[in-house]
């Protein structure tokens, strides 16, 4: 997916700490690519942490989600030097992982 939606395949990727609208690249189960996700960003720590409360598919209602984006491998490393309230992100895509509950 990607991490946010007007700013689409920028690299470095500098979000700000607040409300992310970002997309799917590929499906996500019964979410069809370009679905529009909107959650929040946090970028206090190391890691940029997103949470994501709703998922808008193009030609549906929108839809109640738990999901976290992260790397297979960890979290989203943020540069270091970010300036308070933003981070510096290496790509702008990332992977998307429907939760339980957030932690």
């Amino acid at each position: 997916m990607e991490i946010d939606a007007n700013q689409s395949r920028q690299t470095p990727l500098t979000v700000y700490e607040g409300p992310v609208e970002s997309y799917l690249t590929e499906d996500l189960g019964y979410l069809p690519p370009v679905t529009r996700l909107y959650g929040r960003i946090w970028t206090g720590g190391p890691n940029v942490v997103i949470r994501y409360y709703e998922a808008r598919p193009p030609d549906g209602e929108t839809i109640p989600i738990c999901a976290v984006a992260r790397l297979t491998y960890g979290g989203l490393r943020k540069r270091p030097g970010s300036a308070p309230g933003t981070a510096v992100l290496e790509f702008s895509g990332t992977a998307i992982f429907i939760v339980d509950a957030f932690r």
